[in-house]
């Protein structure tokens, strides 16, 4: 890691009290870019409250959050987001053969129209910036308005997420080996 991990003794009382609502929140953890931005503590405090929002309460369901989530991990090659996502994504209801083809870059075998339309709107989000006018079509006949809304929040949110671990270098536990 290119960047101090701070112990809790060495935090000052801002970087405590983001430290301290992170564990005691919805995560139960301090998220691994939590660890580089303690140290902006406002940053991090309010990247914490951003992504606790988009990670759980937006009005996405999970698996579609988690493919998404996925898309952008794979796109950065962020390791971490990968190793932590992919997890979840088989919790959420996603299969080992949508993991295995989103790594290799290919397109996943996806059953729900809202799952090929969160994918594509991904894709194209990540690859150019922008959806054409039959994309976004799609994505918010299958979402709804709100729906692409908090998509487009997701895939902005877990970018930053996955340059914060690519920069400062916020590598796998111990043991651990990521298939990108």
């Amino acid at each position: 890691m290119r960047i101090k991990d701070l112990s809790l003794e060495e935090m000052s009382p801002d970087q405590r009290a983001v430290a301290e609502e992170a564990v005691s929140g919805k995560r139960g953890h301090v998220p691994a870019p939590l660890r580089a931005w303690l140290h902006s503590p406002e940053l991090g405090r309010r990247a914490q409250h951003l992504g606790a929002f988009v990670r759980y309460d937006t009005s996405l369901s999970p698996d579609l959050s988690e493919l998404a989530i996925l898309v952008v991990a794979r796109h950065w090659t962020a390791h971490f987001e990968w190793y932590a996502h992919a997890r979840e994504g088989l919790k959420a209801g996603l299969s080992p053969q949508v993991l295995a083809a989103i790594a290799s870059r290919e397109t996943p075998p996806l059953e729900s129209e809202a799952a090929r339309a969160v994918y594509d709107f991904s894709r194209s989000v990540m690859e150019s910036g922008r959806a054409t006018d039959a994309l976004y079509a799609r994505a918010t006949r299958a979402l709804g308005e709100r729906g692409v809304v908090d998509l487009v929040g997701v895939l902005g949110y877990y970018t930053m997420v996955a340059f914060t671990l690519n920069v400062f270098d916020i590598g796998l536990p111990d043991g651990e080996t990521s298939p990108l």
